[in-house]
């Protein structure tokens, strides 16, 4: 006979003796979870529902910035946490979250179905891979018609005449794919050519906003926002996201990625070390990247499961761009790395 979720939290929490799951107060079980996740976490309304149905335990979303925000927030409050689990960490900002023991172990009861090459990049089981995707260059293919031009087929060519006054991207200290971004470059030029191809992209008149909303929605020119360039920094799957969301329907969407430019981004959610009801919280990562839920993600998050059991829906196939080798970067590298890149890229940028 299947166990239920809800079985398992009472083994979890009356394993310690009977006195603690006597009385009527539910003290033992926790009658709701907070989730902290960034601003972009659109899950579908309902989507916890199974969850609460299963354990009685409901979900409350606390979304705070970007994941970079997050993971500040997280770091300050190490120990004695705002919430219970938190969803978004990712590759690039994972080792200064484990440095500062944000989380406390959990195996998640899916890892036999989650992405290896993801779970990899984990010890000791601190986090849960969730979901997969890259950042890349997106590119306005009317634009690039319109003006009888071919678009970039490289990091390199972004800094060429060309493409002088086209290209949108994000800053790296406030914007998670403004990060990944900046580990491409140095990923492809390598610490000796990094730093002039960011001051050749400056000469070239690269345009440096905050956050992915502005960059994409107000001044990329091939989305919603109509702004005056058509190159910028977003994600291998905002190709399917414009069909799905377009207005009047479209069956192409309007915008490209370049694949040489992509960069792997793998996203975790992790238990809070400090969290009153560690094992609920445990509970609900195995929900996060079981099938129920990860089967959501593609089309409300716009990024590819962790869990290798689910399916992708035929607009995700049909148009999210699928990079052969995207650039990676040792998450370890990284974070003995970040400080020093960041001042780095202000001296080179700005």
């Amino acid at each position: 006979m299947k166990t239920s979720l809800l079985g398992v939290l009472a083994v979890a929490t009356c394993g310690v003796g009977l006195a603690a799951c006597s009385g009527d107060d539910g003290a033992s079980t926790p009658t709701s979870l907070t989730l902290i996740a960034y601003d972009s976490f659109t899950p579908s309304e309902g989507i916890f529902d199974a969850f609460t149905q299963e354990t009685g335990i409901a979900v409350e979303v606390v979304t705070g910035g970007d994941a970079g925000e997050l993971v500040a927030k997280a770091v300050l409050t190490a120990g004695e946490p705002e919430g219970d689990v938190l969803w978004g960490v990712d590759n690039t900002l994972m080792s200064r979250a484990i440095s500062a023991d944000v989380f406390v172990p959990h195996r998640s009861a899916h890892i036999d179905d989650l992405d290896p090459q993801a779970l990899a990049l984990v010890e000791n089981d601190l986090l849960t891979p969730v979901d997969t995707g890259d950042v890349c260059i997106n590119y306005d293919k009317t634009w690039f018609v319109d003006k009888d031009i071919e678009p970039p087929a490289s990091l390199a060519d972004l800094a060429t005449p060309a493409y002088k006054g086209l290209l949108v991207v994000q800053n790296p200290n406030t914007s998670s794919p403004g990060l990944a971004f900046l580990l491409a470059t140095i990923a492809q030029f390598g610490e000796s050519g990094w730093q002039d191809f960011w001051s050749s992209l400056r000469a070239n008149d690269v345009k440096i906003v905050d956050g992915w909303t502005e960059a994409y929605t107000v001044e990329f020119s091939g989305s919603s926002g109509k702004g005056s360039r058509p190159l910028v920094v977003s994600y291998a799957s905002s190709p399917p996201a414009e069909v799905v969301y377009a207005d009047p329907p479209v069956t192409e969407p309007p915008t490209g990625v370049i694949e040489s430019t992509c960069f792997r981004q793998v996203e975790f959610a992790g238990v809070l070390r400090g969290t009153e009801h560690e094992d609920a919280a445990g509970l609900l990562v195995d929900y996060l990247s079981g099938p129920t839920f990860q089967a959501d993600l593609p089309l409300t998050l716009f990024v590819n499961p962790a869990n290798t059991t689910v399916a992708l829906p035929q607009v995700f196939r049909n148009f999210a761009a699928t990079p052969d080798a995207p650039l990676t970067m040792d998450p370890a590298t990284i974070e003995e790395n970040r400080t020093t890149w960041l001042e780095a890229w202000r001296a080179a940028a700005l």
